[in-house]
């Protein structure tokens, strides 16, 4: 990839926890800090709903902390998909071997979806790319990148049972026949507007907040919250490969002319259609397939990319035999679209069994889909990734604690193993390190693994420990 890449999973729980004990939750979040285990502990408060102790830094350069009750965690930086796919995946082994060492195992399972289907609340995966400041922000490339995002659905997507009401139907008690649907999107219902700043309460399909956690003349960070939790590596790979490539036609300025005439309801209305053609409607008035708009954006980044390097190369190659597979049978993408391989998968128990989409049987099948368990998971049973993705399980057990060498996270990760072994007072974040009584390292730069600065402060570091002042956090 051109660009940097993370991203955040917040974790659905499933557990039988009892009244006045600690949640699973924050017995998970307690082993990994426990003793340094993964990581360092917080010892300030980072926002106002994040206290210390909430969470911390990971020694593989990520992070994981309690958000609204879920825990949430976060890849270091990542510049190849193949370390986007193994530090994502690293978190759900730190999430296992916490359940089994605390266990856990019958009370407690972690799931990677985005519905509580009891509430109807949904929790999201949010993807975050780093952009060039550079970038040409024109109303009709914008435009052209919300298209984009909106119509990636059709093969991004993870799939549910049942369908909640968009915020501004929620006054209506009810909905015939609301329930009885499987739909392609986790997060349509959802999405409420196009471009919008915040992120909780009025939902965006880009969100606008400009946070780049890094050196803010250069570079700008892309913060995405539509998309689903992904299972099968194939369509986590897809999402993030073909979205940082539409991010370097946009930085190349060359992104098809595209412009929907209305995004967000085009998103909510194609997560309902199951089969194709999926006709949208344009500003200008025509209604064109979905697939041969994606396809324009494909046959951009092959003319403009192919033979960047053999990542890009590979990814080309497997988003346009998707889009192929899409337009023509979307079944042969079973065991590599997640939406398409779990409905494949629950139209056959619903088949079989005679039941309803509404039936709560399927809603409980849904969700073993999602289990980060992979002797549990009804999703990772059925993946087929293609060759140039295959990661081995020794790979993902590395980046439970070593971070990437080519990003900041590799800076990050040395100083929080040195701040493990001082007496000292310390803070982290993503782009700043400092320990008490000492000066602070800056990471403003998210491509540099080894900054001139790093070498002085981790000797300073070794001065300020020293000083009969200064005491060491311990968790609990």
């Amino acid at each position: 990839m051109n660009r940097v890449v993370g991203l955040e999973t917040e974790y659905g729980c499933l557990t039988n926890d009892l009244p006045g004990i600690p949640s699973a939750v924050t017995r998970v979040r307690d082993w990994i800090f426990r003793e340094q285990r993964y990581g360092l502990i917080d010892v300030h408060q980072r926002d106002w709903d994040e206290p210390a102790g909430n969470g911390g830094f990971l020694f593989n350069g990520g992070r994981a902390y309690i958000d609204m009750g879920h825990l949430e965690y976060c890849t270091p930086e990542c510049m190849s998909l193949i370390d986007v796919l193994r530090y994502d995946q690293g978190g759900d082994a730190i999430l296992l071997e916490a359940v089994k060492d605390l266990r856990l195992e019958k009370n407690v399972n972690f799931i990677r979806n985005n519905i509580d289907h009891y509430s109807g609340a949904t929790f999201g995966c949010h993807e975050n790319y780093l952009v060039r400041r550079t970038a040409p922000l024109t109303e009709a490339n914008v435009h052209s990148l919300l298209a984009f995002l909106t119509l990636r659905l059709l093969y991004v997507s993870a799939g549910r049972v049942g369908a909640t009401l968009a915020a501004e139907s929620r006054g209506e008690f009810t909905k015939p026949g609301a329930d009885n649907v499987f739909q392609i999107s986790q997060r349509a219902d959802y999405i409420n507007n196009d471009l919008f700043e915040w992120v909780q309460f009025n939902r965006a399909i880009i969100n606008t907040r400009d946070e780049p956690l890094a050196d803010a003349r250069k570079y700008r960070r892309l913060h995405l919250l539509h998309g689903d939790t992904n299972v099968l590596p194939t369509t986590l790979l897809l999402k993030v490969g073909t979205t940082s490539l539409v991010l370097d036609l946009l930085e190349l300025d060359c992104l098809p002319k595209i412009m929907l005439a209305d995004a967000v309801m085009t998103f909510r209305t194609v997560a309902h259609q199951l089969t194709g053609p999926w006709l949208v409607p344009l500003a200008d008035g025509r209604c064109v397939d979905a697939i041969e708009l994606l396809q324009q954006y494909q046959e951009a980044a092959k003319r403009e990319l192919r033979g960047r390097d053999k990542e890009t190369d590979d990814l080309l190659k497997i988003w346009g035999a998707t889009l192929a597979s899409l337009a023509r049978e979307p079944d042969e993408l079973v065991g590599k679209v997640d939406w398409i391989t779990k409905h494949w998968l629950l139209k056959q128990f619903k088949d079989q069994e005679k039941i309803d989409w509404s039936d709560a049987w399927l809603k409980s099948q849904d969700l073993e889909f999602h289990h980060v368990d992979p002797l549990r998971s009804l999703g990772l049973a059925l993946a087929q990734t293609p060759a140039p993705w295959n990661i081995s399980a020794q790979e993902i057990a590395e980046a439970t604690l070593h971070p990437p060498k080519n990003t900041r996270a590799h800076v990050r990760s040395r100083a929080m193993q040195l701040l493990s072994k001082q007496a000292v007072e310390y803070y982290v974040d993503w782009e700043i390190i400092g320990a008490e009584g000492g000066d602070s390292l800056h990471l403003l730069d998210p491509f540099d693994a080894s900054p001139r600065e790093a070498e002085s402060w981790s000797r300073d570091l070794g001065d300020t420990s020293h000083k009969p002042s200064q005491r060491r956090h311990k968790t609990e």
